[in-house]
């Protein structure tokens, strides 16, 4: 389906209207069929941008896609507003999605939530091409929204036996233990990070941290890893050095390297280089790399793609245009 039926005007889509919307939309099957597309040539990635304010007020984000096979384009913004006087900084998030057919704007939205759910969705991606079809303990480190839409992603993939939670928070905050409980019958809050990960054959790393949380010589035997980004310059969720002793996966091969910080620390201080990538979700939906041998730790890091922006808001966008088509 391409985006040849046009609305009047644009949507203009808030947090409200897209957290109704959501349980609507399949984002993975999206975000697979997005990647498969990639990989045949049919979109288009380009890096990242960063933009500074003026003294230090803040920064902004540009994640750029092209989906030709829906006829869309666009770009998700993403600013990060310093607070005046100490005050909590600002981050949100919008997307704009135009057409490739007529070059008009489709639908302005506020892409917060669907910021969490492709980077989870991406992530289960990950799981399902790369994990062992016999994993059976998942492990997760992080307790935020993030994490618990990692979850409820990653909880059909497998067979799942156990599903441990840490976050150092978590001790404190029984509430919130309680909503981590809520996502699964699985899931168990581990004692320790090292109790989270013990026999964990699947550890996804759902954190803000600007440093390592994981330390791998306290996994037992080879597992996947898997790790996201954050706002934090030169943000890595495992040492650095340790990449020239992992199998390396990633979103995107030819933008990840060159924004994910343990790969750029990696590369400049540890004799890394990003050839050594086995492989990203464009090949893997492709069938055009190897999978993993389970010999070594694997490593799978996304950093956001402007494309996931794209792709899942087209699927709103035409979830939003079925509904107002069936009125």
């Amino acid at each position: 389906m391409t985006a040849t039926s046009l609305p009047a005007t644009p949507f203009i889509v808030d947090a409200a209207q897209v957290r109704a919307a959501l349980p609507s939309l399949d984002v993975r099957g999206v975000l697979a069929r997005m990647f498969g597309s990639l990989g045949r040539g049919n979109a288009v990635q380009p890096p990242q941008t960063l933009a500074l304010f003026p003294q230090q007020a803040g920064d902004y984000i540009t994640y750029l896609g092209v989906l030709a096979e829906a006829g869309v384009f666009g770009a998700k913004l993403s600013p990060y507003i310093a607070g005046a006087n100490g005050a909590k900084p600002v981050i949100t998030a919008w997307t704009a999605l135009m057409s490739t057919t007529t070059g008009q704007p489709l639908m302005w939205c506020d892409a917060a939530l669907l910021t969490t759910e492709r980077t989870a969705g991406t992530t289960a991606l990950a799981v399902d091409q790369l994990a062992p079809r016999e994993a059976r303990r998942l492990a997760v480190i992080g307790a935020g929204d993030v994490a618990l839409a990692h979850i409820r992603h990653a909880a059909p993939l497998r067979a799942w036996e156990r599903i441990s939670v840490w976050s150092p928070k978590l001790a404190a905050d029984a509430a919130r233990a309680d909503t981590v409980r809520a996502t699964d019958a699985r899931v168990q809050i581990g004692a320790s990070a090292e109790d989270c990960v013990a026999d964990a054959d699947v550890v996804m790393l759902c954190t803000s941290s600007g440093k390592p949380v994981l330390a791998l010589d306290t996994l037992t035997k080879p597992a996947l890893i898997t790790s996201i980004s954050t706002n934090v310059a030169q943000a890595h969720e495992i040492d650095p050095a340790a990449l020239p002793s992992l199998d390396v996966y990633c979103d995107y091969r030819r933008t990840t390297p060159h924004s994910a910080g343990e790969m750029t620390i990696a590369a400049r201080e540890h004799g890394w280089s990003p050839d050594a990538i086995a492989g990203d979700l464009a090949d893997l939906a492709n069938d055009a790399c190897p999978r993993p041998g389970y010999t070594r730790h694997v490593f799978f890091r996304s950093i956001g793609l402007g494309l996931e922006d794209i792709a899942v808001a087209y699927a709103l966008y035409t979830h939003l245009r079925d509904q107002q088509n069936a009125q």
